[in-house]
């Protein structure tokens, strides 16, 4: 009787933990004056607009999110979840005009693929945004935890980043994850860059100012 209430004890918190934020070894965009054209440029980027539907059949889509998907397996096993992250992540990379093995390396390294992560600093979600960009460039509703949100903000900070050093990785990662100057974090997002390194995508450590334009 004891054991099989102590079963349903941790049956219990264990779905629990599912619902909590879960903390992230993660830095923190640091709060910045922005001016007003680039924040209205900023929030512009973030406008909502859902993955399109057909976005999986594009040859190249649909052959990285394969590839990523088998990677990613062991992390996340629910496979709709899986591909409907991966889906996101491609969109989302394109529209800002950013690698998506970038992407998925800075989340490897920000969340770890936890959805519901929070960072010591506040930081939320996949790629672990601070809330303070909701105050600056977005709308008091907007949901930090929810998939396509978290991607868009993730996705437009780190653009922005970029222009602003000139096309930088180094730094525009530096400044993503709050410790700019010191090698660790830029060093770890390049090298887990290579480790999701993918024939359907390569590799393309010169991501810069010369990228298309946020549209």
């Amino acid at each position: 009787m004891h054991r099989t209430q102590g079963l349903l004890a941790t049956a219990a918190l264990a779905a629990l933990a599912t619902l909590v934020p879960l903390p992230a070894l993660a830095g923190a965009q640091a709060e910045e004056a922005l001016s007003p054209s680039v924040a209205t440029v900023l929030s512009r980027a973030i406008s909502d607009q859902p993955v399109p539907s057909d976005w999986e059949l594009r040859p190249d889509a649909k052959a990285w999110i394969a590839d990523m998907s088998k990677r990613l397996a062991s992390r996340m096993p629910d496979e709709a979840e899986r591909r409907d992250l991966l889906r996101s992540v491609h969109y989302e990379s394109v529209r800002a005009g950013l690698d998506p093995q970038l992407v998925l390396a800075v989340i490897h390294h920000e969340s770890g693929f936890k959805k519901y992560a929070v960072s010591v600093a506040g930081a939320r979600g996949y790629m672990q945004v601070m809330p303070f960009w909701v105050r600056l460039i977005g709308d008091p509703g907007h949901n930090l935890f929810h998939l396509r949100t978290n991607l868009r903000y993730g996705c437009v900070i780190l653009r922005h980043y970029l222009e602003r050093e000139n096309g930088d990785l180094y730094r525009a990662l530096g400044r993503y994850n709050g410790s700019l100057g010191k090698p660790e974090y830029p060093g770890a997002v390049m090298a887990a860059m290579q480790r999701y390194a993918s024939s359907a995508a390569p590799v393309s450590l010169g991501v810069g100012a010369s990228v298309p334009a946020l549209r």
